[in-house]
């Protein structure tokens, strides 16, 4: 992945990656989740466990407003 791309969120939880995934996406942010997790097989230990949300650059201060939830979605106006 090129240098575009920077981390806004680091979660364990692939549940919450889905759903950080799913806000990014309804304002119209693209983003895309990365892993190092190998296969069927649910490892949560250190970095193997880690799951970032990745959004394009010029995206990032908007990202981390809405994932704080210090602006509103534009589905919720």
């Amino acid at each position: 992945m090129s240098d575009d791309w920077v981390q806004v969120f680091l979660t364990y939880d692939t549940i919450e990656a889905e759903m950080i995934k799913d806000l990014l996406e309804s304002g119209d942010i693209e983003t895309v989740l990365r892993s190092s997790k190998a296969g069927p097989f649910p490892v949560n230990i250190g970095k193997m466990g880690e799951i970032k949300v990745l959004v394009r650059k010029e995206y990032e201060e908007t990202a981390r407003r809405l994932i704080a939830g210090e602006q509103d979605s534009p589905s919720s106006s």
